[in-house]
């Protein structure tokens, strides 16, 4: 028997506790990982749905586990987002690019907003790529030293609260190029005289768009707010 959803949780907490409800959101336009400390109350009235009808039908989506992650410590976090988000996202870069630009070149004149797919891409990934080594090189060693540690490291940035704040307004910028490849794209409709590569390349980018969604609620609703509090509760 479904277990009713209260349109007072958060989308956060809502995606943490069933993950499968992440797509459901997608689907909607609700915004779980950068607008995720908006109730579904909220975040129903801003896209203009029935919060009720949205609740019924959340609530009958199947897959209601928490996932592991959702347990996970700051280091088996950031573990797991390196060899999961950071691990994908380094084996789909090349891919994408290249499929990007093979159909632009090709169906450019019949579809001129492919150059505008091209062109925000290529920003998402140079945004993206520098975002994630110094995630892997900084900060993600700092968390792992912190959590190590019997009292609190001098790190050269000061408190962690400063990187993670450069990594959250990075989240939102990747957010907004998301949204605008969403918008040119018309949702990723495939048109009638697509070919097999156009058809990847949208399947891709779609698929890229809902994983780094998932990745930037893991760091901004869970790890960050964690690493926070480990830091604030450190003995100096």
């Amino acid at each position: 028997m479904a277990v009713f959803i209260d349109p007072s949780i958060t989308l956060a907490e809502l995606v943490t506790q069933r993950p499968a409800l992440a797509r459901e959101l997608e689907r909607r336009s609700l915004d779980y990982c950068c607008g995720g400390q908006r109730t579904l109350e909220e975040a129903c009235a801003g896209q203009g749905l029935d919060v009720d009808e949205t609740a019924t039908a959340l609530s009958a989506t199947p897959g209601g586990e928490i996932a592991p992650w959702a347990t996970f410590g700051p280091v088996e976090l950031v573990d797991h987002l390196e060899a999961t988000h950071h691990a994908y996202l380094h084996e789909e870069f090349g891919r994408l690019t290249a499929l990007a630009d093979k159909v632009a070149q090709v169906h450019g004149g019949r579809h001129p907003e492919l150059a505008e797919v091209r062109r925000l891409y290529g920003e998402l990934r140079d945004d993206l790529e520098p975002h994630l080594t110094k995630e892997e090189q900084v900060l993600f060693p700092m968390i792992r030293e912190l959590a190590a540690a019997d009292t609190a490291p001098t790190f050269h940035c000061g408190t962690l609260r400063n990187p993670i704040s450069v990594m959250v307004r990075e989240h939102d910028r990747a957010g907004e190029l998301l949204e605008q490849l969403r918008a040119v794209t018309e949702g990723y409709v495939i048109p009638d005289d697509a070919c097999a590569s156009y058809t990847a390349l949208y399947a891709g980018l779609e698929e890229l768009e809902a994983d780094t969604h998932l990745h930037v609620h893991k760091e901004n609703n869970l790890l960050f707010p964690a690493v926070i509090a480990l830091e604030a509760e450190m003995p100096a």
